[in-house]
């Protein structure tokens, strides 16, 4: 069952146990620069405001109705990362324009392992774009579909879906409850440790999409589970949908949320930015997703000079997130 509260999406999955579930959120960041440096995690910006397809049938693109689901406005000055809190293990599979965010195959039913093709909750509190190298994404940045900026244009041709697309799995119930034995009873959202709890801060017709934007040091954890874990037989499924606020405004009537700040007005600011530590194996880097062309270099390449505002930002003011080891020695 999937519902939508305070600009959250909730999967939850009362068939498999009546803890199973997770939330989703999609939220707003500063867009760091494209210029080859690798960049610490930039700070929260809240959440983008979430609105149901359904409620907005008479204004949003036609086939948007078959999609169903939900859709945000976003800028393209300012990036996207996707929040999980999960009160109950599960596997969330990524997508941008159907183009898998973690292995960089294109969108296909089901878990695989070989690669590795989801990120497990809580174990990843988040994810801020797509997987290129071990410890390292390039940023979930909003560019027009049809310029060959997107993944999803420069792994397939097409400019067909844009968008991101989600499909959570919760973890078996036999598993969890030999795993996760509760000591007492307990509230759903008491029933799991939370290790996300830390935090970071008219017709009209859609054409974005999430292209590659500049490095940022962010590990995608393995599945420390194992694929048997997961129960494929239930999977709840969002497709989330991308206008521009000049087109998010004729749909619904609202305003959208103000522009965000800039890297470098942030960073002149002296305000911090991130770094999340975490035990447990990471990921390699998607060989097809590590070969995009970056927002940056194709700007470049089509305009003959570089991306505006793009220089770097010098030291930045780093804080640790998450717990951090401390050296034992003899004494």
């Amino acid at each position: 069952m999937l519902t939508l509260a305070d600009d959250t999406l909730v999967f939850d999955f009362p068939d498999v146990e009546p803890r199973a579930g997770c939330r989703i959120a999609l939220q707003r960041t500063l867009r760091i620069p494209d210029d080859g440096q690798r960049y610490p995690l930039p700070p929260g910006l809240g959440s983008f405001p979430l609105r149901p397809v359904d409620d907005h049938l008479e204004t949003v693109p036609e086939d948007w109705a078959r999609h169903g689901g939900v859709f945000l406005p976003m800028y393209q000055s300012e990036a996207l990362w996707i929040d999980f809190t999960a009160f109950y293990p599960c596997a969330v599979k990524i997508a941008a324009g159907k183009i898998n965010a973690v292995s960089g195959k294109l969108w296909a039913n089901g878990l695989q392992d070989d690669p590795q093709d989801y990120v497990v909750v809580p174990a990843q509190p988040w994810l801020d774009g797509f997987n290129v190298d071990a410890g390292l994404i390039r940023q979930f940045v909003a560019m027009p579909l049809g310029l060959g900026y997107t993944a999803e244009e420069q792994l397939t041709g097409a400019a067909e879906h844009g968008g991101v697309q989600l499909a959570v799995y919760p973890m078996k119930a036999d598993l969890y409850r030999a795993l996760f034995p509760p000591p007492e009873p307990k509230s759903p959202e008491e029933g799991f440790e939370d290790e996300t709890s830390v935090v970071r801060f008219c017709r009209v017709r859609s054409d974005m999409g999430l292209a590659a934007g500049g490095l940022m040091r962010q590990t995608i954890h393995a599945d420390p589970y194992g694929l048997d874990a997961w129960d494929q037989d239930h999977v709840s499924r969002c497709f989330v949908h991308l206008l521009n606020s000049k087109q998010y405004q004729a749909v619904t009537g609202e305003r959208p949320p103000h522009r965000p700040f800039k890297a470098k007005s942030y960073a002149k600011a002296g305000l911090p930015w991130f770094h999340h530590y975490r035990e447990g194996r990471a990921l390699p880097g998607a060989r097809l997703l590590a070969g995009l062309t970056s927002v940056g270099s194709v700007f470049a390449a089509k305009k003959g000079r570089a991306l505006p505002e793009n220089g770097p930002l010098g030291p930045l003011p780093v804080k640790p997130l998450g717990k951090a080891k401390v050296r034992e020695e003899d004494f």
